[in-house]
This record gives structure tokens, C-alpha cells and sequence, in this order.
């Protein structure tokens, strides 16, 4: 039933705060007002239903390092979405035509908080977390990656592709992220700072969502395996294959701090055979 609760009660917060930001569509500055309100209203009922439900400290989203946290995850998802859009551009596919909308940028930097964070609250924080106890780390990185793809099928330009692109570039990088930090900040970061990088930045398309440009006026045209066609980047094969790199990096960590958890079987087996050879 926990499962259930938490994913109520950071579901309400993200419809609640998806239905200002629609009510408010074409002004930049009460999108930023909403948006980013809604992302530490998020935060703060996740803590609340986690430490109600499980009795514990919600240390997964603790105040302490949540600064560095998130300004790494940024940083990272800043630093692969600048690689993705170079090889297009590299490729002839995406040009700059000069300035755009910087007021657009601002009503994107709400909107895309509250997003990343409602986003990684309920996949990451709730589903991730939770099924990862019963069939361990790698089963769950692989259905919550799945489900997390699934739900782009929602988007007004949605492909079929572009759900397994996602389930496999963002689902299991954002899931390895936490894995690999056990906090929140690190992966809601990452989802922030690619999402913001690619639309209010880059003015592409995010998730087929068709977003209003952002600070540089730009056209992309060309092949959708390296564009991502009307999905925008993240239906790209670049995309992709930085996704799996960024997500067998933070694998890599997690295995060697020790984060990765067996099947709940497996590891009572595990402990069992331990106990008779003492």
C-alpha cells in the first residue's frame, strides 16, 4: 500500500501543478511562478508520505549535499545534451539563426523543474526504489526504464520509438543515477538539466511535447534516427548511445560502492548459505 500512497499524493501534487502551468500557458513568468513552486511542493509531500508510510527518514531527498547533488546531475545532463546537439549540428542538421526567446527560456526553467521533479519523485523515488526491494536492482531498472517509456507514448508526437528510446537512454540512466547515489538530487538534476539544456536553450523538441523556443532560434531538419524527427533529440541514435554510456558509468559506480541490490529470494538464499557455513 505504500507503493500506492506515495504515488497518490506526488501524482496530485504534479496534476495540481500541470493544470496551472496549462492555465497559464503563454506567460513565461507565471510558468516560472507555478512551476517552481510545484517542484518543492513535490519534494516536500514525498517526504512527508515516505516518513508516514515507512516510518524512517526520507534521506533519499535530505537537505543536507542537495545543493552539489543537483548542480552535478545539471551539469551532466548539460554536458550530454551539448555532445548530442554538436553531431547533429557537426552533421549539417541543426543550425543557429541567432537570438530567440529568452522570456521563453524563463517559462521553461518552471515548467521543466516541475517535470523533472514530479517525474523522478514517482519513477525514481516511488517505483524504482520500491520494486528494486522485491526483484533487485537490474530487473528494476529494466521495468521502471520500460514503464518510464511508456508513459511518453502520452505526447502529442509520440512514436513508438521514441518510447524505447526513452525507456532505454532515460529510464535506465536515471535509474542507474540513483542507484549509484541513493538520493534523488543527482538524477533529478540530470532530468532537469538535459530537458532545460534541449528546449530553452537549444529550442529542439522535448519528448514530442513541441515546446516554444528558447534562447537561441534554431532549425533542425534531416534524417529522424539522427534528428529524432518530430520527437526531437531524444529519439536521436546519439542520444541513445550517450544515454548507455552515462548509464554504464553510474552502474559502474554503484557496483562499487556496493548499491546493488539481488532479488529478495536470491539474497535470503544468499544468507542462508552463509549460515550453514559458519
Amino acid at each position: 500500500m505504500r507503493l500506492v500512497w506515495q504515488l497518490v499524493a506526488v501524482a496530485a501534487v504534479a496534476f495540481l501543478g500541470g493544470q496551472g502551468l496549462a492555465a497559464v500557458e503563454g506567460n513565461p513568468w507565471l510558468k516560472l511562478a507555478i512551476g517552481v513552486p510545484t517542484a518543492v511542493l513535490a519534494v516536500f509531500v514525498y517526504g512527508w508520505v515516505v516518513r508516514r508510510t515507512e516510518r524512517r527518514p526520507s534521506t533519499e531527498v535530505a537537505r543536507e549535499g542537495a545543493g552539489a547533488a543537483i548542480g552535478w546531475g545539471v551539469l551532466i545532463g548539460f554536458v550530454m545534451s551539448g555532445f548530442v546537439i554538436a553531431n547533429i549540428a557537426f552533421l549539417g542538421y541543426y543550425k543557429v539563426n541567432g537570438l530567440g526567446s529568452p522570456t521563453g527560456a524563463v517559462g521553461l526553467f518552471g515548467f521543466m523543474a516541475a517535470a523533472a521533479v514530479t517525474e523522478e519523485l514517482m519513477f525514481r523515488g516511488v517505483l524504482f526504489r520500491i520494486v528494486e526491494e522485491r526483484i533487485g536492482t537490474w530487473i528494476a531498472l529494466a521495468l521502471t526504464g520500460v514503464l518510464f517509456g511508456l508513459s511518453h507514448l502520452l505526447n502529442p508526437h509520440a512514436s513508438l520509438w521514441g518510447a524505447i528510446a526513452i525507456a532505454i537512454e532515460a529510464g535506465g540512466m536515471l535509474g542507474a543515477a540513483y542507484a549509484a547515489t541513493r538520493n534523488l538530487w543527482v538524477p533529478i538534476g540530470l532530468h532537469f538539466g538535459w530537458n532545460f539544456a534541449i528546449s530553452a536553450v537549444f529550442s529542439t523538441e522535448v519528448s514530442g511535447n513541441g515546446t516554444p523556443k528558447g534562447l537561441l532560434d534554431s532549425a533542425t531538419s534531416g534524417p529522424a534516427p539522427i534528428t529524432g524527427g518530430d520527437f526531437g533529440p531524444e529519439g536521436s541514435l546519439y542520444t541513445v548511445l550517450f544515454g548507455v554510456l552515462v548509464t554504464i558509468v553510474f552502474m559502474w559506480l554503484a557496483r562499487r560502492r556496493g548499491h546493488l541490490m539481488p532479488r529478495r529470494r536470491r539474497a535470503v538464499e544468499v544468507a542462508a548459505t552463509a549460515t550453514l557455513a559458519r
